[in-house]
């Protein structure tokens, strides 16, 4: 289960973010015709996915019971026949923009098929999701995933973005036309996005910067409106004050016309922002429910020391600022880009500008007041921020690959590598795990020591309303990178963490344990014998009590160029609690190229020729070795099993 923030954030600010509204996404619903369509709904009902399932023989009939789902659904799964699905569907078609995603299967799982929607209705990401799940293969019917392009009215969303107005059909028609990006402008947002594989392969000199006055369509990234394709990076800040009981009709006039008015659009508001005491404000909860916006709440001292080009004496006088609406504006894009320098209020900026100020005020100090029939006035300004910020959209899926292997790997960590828009991981890593990726997919590549680093990229991004994957091999949770990125995702206030998940892997312990026999029928433990992060004193400790204890003992990093005594010293201290013929498994390259499981015994154990790709496997008192397999017995001599 996804998690987000719902306790109460640090000081000097508060949130509030408001509950999943009307904007939520839709439902996925699913059908099936025939009796071996059963089996398959079965598996995609244990998914959790749907929410609605018209089973084989079952009433109403197929036709009657998607017409009761079709404007409801964000997608519908079908299990059949494309041609069946085909005529089932035709009277019910509209708008592609309005019509959900519809994905076959065949009654095998083996194929998944994005009949309708590919792009707009998320039908070819949908169906990427399904075959992940079931171990199935996408036949691409759209010409971009099938080409390996970049799908240009759909590719946003995954990118933190919402899609503006434009000519998306024009746009579509003319990069088909050509094989390359069109024209582009950007201005805010991600731009690691040019690294893609599927941008990369679209056609030299395909990204432009600049392109006014180009002829044809146009694709602009970034916070203003106007006639070309537009996709909006949340990056604008709202910044509010307002007189007690005002109006929520006010509100909303006053943003709808400060927006249109200086060319910026509603997409691309990340949040609202005002001073603590505004909270309860209900005309501003009320604006932040209705649109989905996160309100950050400051406390007066904190706007106090904000510079503005507009302080009001009588604010201050009031509210203890010399200004709400500007000072929380910067405040809140300035708190959005933590590693960005400074805030620049220039009450004219344009939104292309001071790429490197964390925060610059694009609307200055603007007043309404109350029409007839209304109560009270408020103020708005607002900021740009230097990059987004969507935690809310955003997810983090720490995925255990497990040894290496791809037929290893868990089909809830396939899905969420499916769901991911960027891979953040160790290189080699990334490596195995390579033939899943899509050409929509982003990895981002780390090194083995920058452990650290590589969480705080992974989450960074996800805070920005991505979907990342943060990759370690084996099991994420167990000398994995799940906890450090754990730690730094508490350390955040609750309103800058996305989504958190893990997705456990095959460990070496279980994979080297499966290679070797049965050697885990009873208590075990596992010790690292690196010294990086753990003091030897306090590994030695772990050993003689592992040793006392007549564990089952795994040893990973066992030795290397740096550390080529542990190891011997292990077993020294092994050997003073159990017999020199306990026997003992070394597993090296484990679900790779090279892979070998040798058995010894502790007496004999070559320990020159383990390296940190060995994990040494050691049995208790009870465990041996019989026809090339190691076993221990689920109970100690004279224990009765039943």
């Amino acid at each position: 289960m996804s998690l987000h923030p719902s306790s109460p954030p640090r000081s000097p600010e508060t949130v509030w973010t408001p509950e999943p509204g009307g904007q939520g996404p839709r439902s996925i619903v699913a059908l099936g015709f025939s009796p071996e369509a059963r089996v398959l709904l079965q598996r995609l009902e244990a998914t959790g996915l749907l929410v609605a399932i018209r089973w084989p023989g079952s009433a109403p009939s197929p036709a009657d019971w998607l017409r009761q789902h079709w404007d409801q659904a964000e997608a519908v799964v079908a299990v059949g026949a494309c041609g069946l699905i085909v005529r089932l569907i035709a009277p019910l078609l509209e708008h592609k923009q309005s019509d959900p995603a519809v994905v076959v299967l065949d009654p095998a799982g083996r194929f998944a098929i994005p009949l309708l929607g590919g792009h707009a209705g998320g039908g070819e990401a949908l169906a990427a999701r399904l075959a992940a799940l079931l171990g199935a293969e996408v036949v691409p019917t759209g010409s971009s995933a099938a080409m390996g392009r970049l799908p240009l009215d759909a590719f946003g969303r995954a990118w933190g973005w919402t899609r503006g107005c434009g000519d998306w059909n024009a746009l579509m028609q003319d990069a088909s036309r050509s094989g390359a990006l069109p024209p582009l402008e950007q201005t805010r947002g991600l731009e690691i996005w040019r690294n893609l594989p599927a941008v990369q392969g679209a056609g030299s000199g395909a990204v432009e910067e600049g392109a006014a006055g180009v002829p044809g369509p146009r694709l602009v990234i970034g916070p203003s409106t106007g006639p070309e394709c537009h996709w909006h990076p949340p990056c604008l800040w709202l910044g509010v004050g307002c007189e007690r009981d005002t109006s929520p009709a006010l509100l909303e006039r006053l943003v709808e016309r400060s927006l249109s008015l200086a060319g910026l659009a509603p997409e691309a508001v990340a949040g609202l922002a005002s001073v603590d005491r505004k909270g309860n404000e209900t005309a501003l909860l009320a604006l932040s429910q209705r649109h989905g916006w996160p309100l950050r709440l400051f406390d007066a001292v904190s706007l106090a020391a904000v510079p503005v080009p507009n302080p009001s004496e009588a604010v201050a006088e009031a509210m203890g600022t010399a200004s709400v609406a500007e000072a929380a504006a910067l405040s809140a894009a300035a708190a959005a880009a933590p590693d960005a320098a400074g805030v620049t209020a220039t009450p004219e900026g344009k939104t292309g500008g001071a790429r490197a100020a964390a925060a610059e005020l694009v609307v200055s100090k603007t007043i309404e007041r109350a029409a007839p029939g209304e109560r009270g006035a408020a103020t708005l300004a607002v900021a740009l921020a230097s990059r987004q910020w969507a935690p809310q959209r955003g997810e983090l899926h720490l995925v255990g690959s497990g040894p290496g292997q791809l037929d290893l790997l868990s089909g809830d960590a396939r899905a969420a590598l499916a769901r991911a828009t960027v891979w953040v991981g160790y290189g080699p890593y990334l490596d195995l795990l390579e033939p899943l990726r899509r050409p929509d997919q982003l990895r981002r590549d780390g090194r083995l020591t920058e452990e650290r680093a590589r969480c705080a990229e992974a989450l960074d991004l996800a805070t920005q309303g991505l979907r990342v994957a943060l990759v370690s091999s084996g099991d994420s949770g167990i000398y994995g990178m799940a906890g450090l990125a754990l730690e730094q995702w508490l350390d955040r206030d609750p309103i800058d963490r996305p989504g958190f998940q893990v997705h456990p892997g095959i460990s070496a312990l279980q994979l080297a344990a499966a290679r070797a026999g049965a050697p885990l029928m009873h208590d075990f433990c596992t010790i690292s014998l690196s010294d990086r992060l753990t003091p030897w004193e306090v590994i030695e400790r772990r050993l003689r009590a592992a040793a006392a204890g007549d564990f089952v003992v795994a040893l990973y990093n066992p030795r290397s160029l740096g550390r080529d005594w542990q190891l011997e010293r292990a077993r020294t201290l092994l050997l003073e609690g159990r017999p020199a013929a306990t026997p003992v498994a070394l597993a090296r390259q484990l679900g790779r190229p090279g892979e070998s499981v040798r058995l010894f015994t502790l007496e004999d154990l070559p320990v020159e020729e383990v390296d940190m790709l060995t994990l040494v496997l050691i049995g208790n008192s009870t465990s041996r070795l019989q026809d090339g397999r190691m076993v221990t017995p689920r109970g100690y001599p004279g224990a009765c099993l039943e």
